[in-house]
């Protein structure tokens, strides 16, 4: 199957050629035909599957086709959970929609409005947007959604995770009931189904891989190492010069910039991402390692969905997530457009549950890698912290 025989109009087709698509990815071919026939879309794909040329493409043919006036009005609305995924979401619908005239603007929090606005008010056809954003510019009435006529909820149960949900529901109620709806997760926990169930009408169920599945093409290892030699190991893996670029994920803000420091001065090229830093800075940080002038990029789960980055050869769990859908997630941050990758994993006594819960989840066993420089001595829990005693009032 090619792009063609999904019937995509010329300006797509040729834009799709520019950036060098031949044949549609599974949820692309599932996906395209019936959004352009007007049906509500529910998807559950797991990241790197193509999922956002799937929505874009027949979100701009559909307002391609519309009839428009004399001015630019809001007619397609992308809601995303964080600032990288909305830049990058944008890029896309403006790479696709170069041929068509079509004008995507993107809104995110932690940089002033003012630009925001202005691009907003200069008029626009399809706007990508964090949800704490745009309630603060409804809030301020300075967006009205009520000519929206495409609505897409992407990476809902990252929402979900990230506390998002009542914004989202918030900016729902803004939007006409009569409208095509779209919505997007890589799970679909209870809570998902029932926000699903309460917005989409007769929706086409697309699942293009089983739920919470990694991806075939990556090959996972975990390394069981003391808590305070995980550093060591980290730096002895990097020695091998086949890990050509890796995202290295640590459960905190402050370990991430632990991390930075400590690769920065083994003499490592590597940069830290998080909610604490800047958007200038992240948007860097993204860059220099998207160009490969930094081979290692230190982030936080804010990272783990949203960030594209084309032949990354490695991801490394520095520290195991809690939650075991989560490592799905980060791991498929490469192995992506099916080519191949590899998941590191350094799990110690206290994450060995963790690493229980993720081998549940995908149904297989990690491989374990036993000879290396800094094997676990230690066998039992760490104790617990030391609780602090309270304040005397005066």
């Amino acid at each position: 199957m090619t792009f063609k025989d999904l019937k995509l109009i010329e300006p797509l087709l040729r834009a799709v050629h520019r950036e060098g698509y031949e044949t549609p990815s599974p949820i692309q071919q599932q996906t395209i035909p019936p959004m352009l026939a007007g049906h509500d879309i529910l998807g559950c794909a797991q990241t790197g599957t193509g999922k956002t040329a799937a929505f874009a493409l027949p979100t701009l043919q559909t307002l391609c086709k519309q009839p428009t006036g004399s001015t630019r009005v809001l007619r397609a609305l992308i809601l995303t959970p964080t600032r990288e995924l909305a830049l990058q979401i944008t890029e896309s619908f403006q790479a696709y929609g170069r041929y068509t005239g079509l004008k995507t603007v993107c809104i995110f929090g932690g940089v002033p409005q003012n630009a925001q606005v202005k691009a907003w008010q200069a008029g626009i056809d399809i706007l990508v947007a964090t949800p704490g954003r745009l309630n603060d510019l409804i809030g301020q009435k300075l967006c009205d959604l009520r000519t929206v006529s495409i609505f897409t909820l992407d990476e809902a149960d990252r929402m979900l995770d990230m506390g998002f949900i009542h914004d989202v529901k918030k900016i729902i109620a803004k939007l006409p009931a009569k409208r095509q709806t779209l919505l997007f997760s890589a799970t679909m926990p209870k809570e998902i189904e029932a926000l699903a169930a309460s917005i989409l009408k007769n929706p086409q169920k697309i699942a293009v891989a089983p739920v919470a599945s990694t991806v075939e093409t990556i090959a996972q290892s975990v390394y069981f190492v003391d808590k305070p030699n995980k550093i060591e190991l980290l730096l002895h893996l990097l020695d091998d010069d086949n890990i050509v670029s890796v995202l290295v994920f640590s459960r905190t803000k402050h370990g991430a910039d632990r991390i930075c420091k400590k690769l920065c001065r083994a003499g490592i090229a590597a940069r830290a991402i998080h909610g604490d830093k800047s958007q200038n800075s992240r948007q860097s940080a993204l860059r220099e390692f998207k160009q490969g002038q930094v081979r290692v990029l230190v982030a936080t789960d804010i990272a783990a969905r949203g960030i594209d980055i084309d032949q990354l050869s490695h991801v490394i769990n520095y520290d195991l997530p809690n939650e075991p859908e989560t490592y799905v997630h980060r791991i498929g941050r490469t192995g992506r457009a099916g080519l191949s990758g590899k998941a590191i994993s350094l799990c110690d006594f206290d994450e060995k549950a963790y690493l229980k819960a993720i081998e549940k989840l995908i149904k297989k066993e990690v491989s374990v890698v036993n000879k290396h420089p800094w094997p676990m001595q230690n066998f039992e829990p760490a104790p617990p912290k030391p609780q602090r005693p309270p304040r005397r009032r005066n």
